[in-house]
């Protein structure tokens, strides 16, 4: 899974998921792009974790949700490297409540962080990796959620769901110009918020999954990394499931 030379942009990439991702990309050679919404200074202290090798690293906060400073963050990505080969739209956030009790903003936050972020990244990144004529790769972070639905997650539902149907759409509209895009959609995962649960809803959680456990960030990252390799060169518009045999 040979990355060297490559420049990859991951979002949401301070914490979680999107870090352990931006780890596995820079450690097989990609010079990586970390962007996200929290303070420099958080976006910084990721950056001095993850460098440790001649590829280099260059963090951008910005807020996906505005289309202005997406097309700002890849015009800065290009004007230093002179391309982009990969983007894995990781960015998301959860507001969880039932229905009915639902706040409108709540439903509008998550779609617009989780949805709009995704199509605000490809749109822009897909139209330089045109212009390159050397393809490129785009990975959407979805998650099953997206295939079942979950009690008091209907906006994250339908985010993850609309993460999907943007993938398959955007993997045919790309293919003609060797631009891969896949999903990936994560089950549930080792992360700090799982890690605050009462160890009874632990226990419930893990009884759902064949495998027993609950999935690690590098589980997620290994497949991820896969996607955006040249292993992967003829698989596009495909969710794979990351989540233990949770959902089959």
């Amino acid at each position: 899974m040979e990355l060297s030379n490559q420049v990859a942009l991951i979002t949401g990439a301070a914490r979680g998921i999107g870090k352990a991702i931006a780890v596995k990309l820079y450690q097989e050679g990609a010079h990586i792009v970390l962007n996200d919404i929290v303070s420099e200074a958080e976006i910084n202290q990721t950056l001095q974790e993850i460098k440790n090798s001649t590829n280099e690293v260059m963090g951008i906060r910005a807020d996906i949700t505005q289309l202005a400073e997406v097309e700002r963050m890849i015009q800065e990505v290009v004007s230093k490297w002179g391309k982009i080969n990969i983007l894995v739209n990781n960015a998301g956030i959860i507001r969880d409540s039932l229905l009915i009790r639902m706040k409108e903003e709540d439903w509008d936050e998550v779609i617009k962080v989780n949805l709009k972020g995704a199509f605000n990244c490809s749109k822009t990144v897909a139209k330089y990796m045109m212009k390159q004529k050397t393809g490129g790769k785009i990975v959407n972070i979805a998650s099953v959620i997206g295939l079942v639905g979950n009690i008091g997650q209907a906006n994250y539902a339908a985010s993850k769901a609309g993460i999907i149907g943007l993938t398959k759409s955007v993997a045919k509209e790309l293919a003609l110009r060797n631009i891969n895009v896949n999903a990936v959609a994560p089950g549930f995962i080792e992360t700090e918020m799982t890690k605050k649960l009462p160890e009874k809803i632990r226990q419930g959680l893990q009884q759902q999954i064949p495998l027993k456990r609950l999935g690690t960030v590098e589980d997620v990252a290994q497949v991820v990394c896969f996607l955006v390799s040249p292993a992967a060169d003829y698989i596009t518009g495909q969710v794979i499931k990351v989540d233990g045999g949770m959902v089959m």
